[in-house]
This record gives C-alpha cells, sequence and structure tokens, in this order.
C-alpha cells in the first residue's frame, strides 16, 4: 500500500472516531509500526491528526458538537460501565440534576421508582427517557437546541435556580489540567456552572477520549468535581489523578 493510501485510511478512521490505536493500524495497514508511526509523524506535522501515547486522536475544533444520533454509537459498552458506577452514587430520596446528553442518559435504566428520586433535567429526551421509568421529573423551561436537543437560554436557567441538589450528574466534552472542564456551548456551559453550584456534590461522567480535550467554553475547575470515567492509560492517570477526583470502571 502507497504512504499516501495508508496515510488517507487514517484520516479517514478518525472521521469515524475520535482516537485510533497503534496496534490496530498497523492490523489494518498490514505494516510495521515503525511505518505507522512514520505516518502519524507526518500527519500530525500538516496539522491533521494528534499523536498520544500508543495511537493518534482526530482535532476536534473548539466549538465542534456532535448531534445526539452521532453521540448515541459512540463508546456504548464505556458509556455502559460509567452510569453503573454512577447509579451506585445515588442515595434514596435524593434530589438530582441530570445533564442533557448520551453519556449521562445512560444512568437512567439503572434508576427505579423505588429509588423515591427527583430529577431535573435540562435534556428533553431525557426527561422523556426518565418518565418512561416512572421517575419525578422536571424539564427545565428555554430554548430547544436542535442539534443536542437540550433546554437553554436565560429561562432555562431562571428555573434551574430555584432548585437545590443533592447531586448534580454531568457530561463534559473536554478535560484538561489547565483548560479544566469545558464544552463546545456556551450556554450549556452556564447551566453546568450553576448546577454544580446548587448541588452539594458534582459527578461528571465521560469516558477516556474526553481527557486531554478541550472546547470552547469552560464550566468548572476538576477539584470542583467527581470524575467517573473508564479504564484509563497509565500515562493520563499519572497526569490526571495529583489534581483531579477520579474514580475508574474496574475492567
Amino acid at each position: 500500500m502507497l504512504t499516501e493510501e495508508r496515510q488517507q485510511l487514517i484520516i479517514e478512521l478518525l472521521k469515524q472516531q475520535e482516537v485510533v490505536k497503534m496496534k490496530a493500524l498497523c492490523q489494518l495497514l498490514k505494516t510495521s509500526e515503525s511505518t505507522v508511526r512514520r505516518d502519524l509523524q507526518l500527519l500530525e506535522e500538516q496539522g491533521l491528526l494528534i499523536r498520544i501515547h500508543g495511537g493518534a486522536k482526530r482535532i476536534n475544533t473548539l466549538q465542534e458538537e456532535l448531534g445526539q444520533i452521532e453521540k448515541t454509537s459512540k463508546n456504548v459498552h464505556e458509556k455502559t460501565g460509567i452510569a453503573q458506577l454512577a447509579a451506585s452514587k445515588i442515595k434514596t430520596g435524593c434530589v438530582i440534576y441530570l445533564d442533557a446528553g448520551t453519556t449521562t442518559q445512560a444512568i437512567i435504566p439503572y434508576l427505579t421508582p423505588a429509588m423515591n428520586l427527583t430529577v431535573v433535567t435540562n435534556g428533553v429526551d431525557t426527561a422523556s427517557l426518565l418518565a418512561d421509568h416512572q421517575i419525578q421529573t422536571f424539564l427545565l423551561g428555554g430554548r430547544v437546541k436542535n442539534k443536542t436537543k437540550a433546554m437553554v437560554g436565560a429561562a432555562a436557567l431562571e428555573a434551574l435556580l430555584q432548585f437545590q441538589f443533592n447531586q448534580a450528574i454531568l457530561g463534559t466534552n473536554g478535560i484538561d489540567l489547565a483548560a479544566g472542564l469545558t464544552t463546545p456551548d456556551l450556554e450549556e456551559a452556564t447551566l453546568k456552572r450553576f448546577a454544580i453550584q446548587q448541588a452539594n456534590q458534582t459527578l461528571v461522567l465521560a469516558d477516556h477520549t474526553k481527557f486531554e480535550a478541550v472546547s470552547f467554553s469552560k464550566f468548572a475547575q476538576l477539584e470542583q468535581v467527581q470524575l467517573i470515567t473508564d479504564q484509563l492509560p497509565a500515562t493520563i492517570r499519572q497526569r490526571y489523578q495529583q489534581q483531579a477526583n477520579i474514580q475508574e470502571v474496574l475492567s
């Protein structure tokens, strides 16, 4: 296979997934690790990807945001494990703020009417799923974002500020030591920021691909929340564990 063909395949693969691993690339391209490493170096020099330990990741723009359908199909196994762990931290009778998003939605099947929860959410799809599971639910008012089905804006924020929460359970697009927790949309970031303020404890659910990523708008410092994630690469764990409260899903 020609160099150009290999590199094009790498780029196409990164359009479909956030991270590609060296071993998988070697198998796909039927070539050696040293050849793939050279390809990744050349592509990084062209600004087409970012090399990471054991592979490469896609370069996202700060304001890039996937829609609900696209998000639903990404990292499904990881989201399930994260959701199960997060659900185990919810106590009977609590008032919860549940952020819009597919990672936070994954927690809903593990909530039952017997838990006697009250859940406030800004997610239209999230509210519908909660109602299907017979959970008492309040949906914030406001403008509906077409792409993510999230309620945002001044009306949503005003409604949010009427509540106090035992726990806020949020998603994030980026986790970075310097930039903190970030998301592409300024209005969603504002809701997340005030949800943290209104809650006794905040859990942020994020799979490993969100680490070392930065989006447009910051909503929290790492030390303000507990991060729940799937198993991290050792290098990432070492970099973040001193500054962040991280709990990983056991494999």
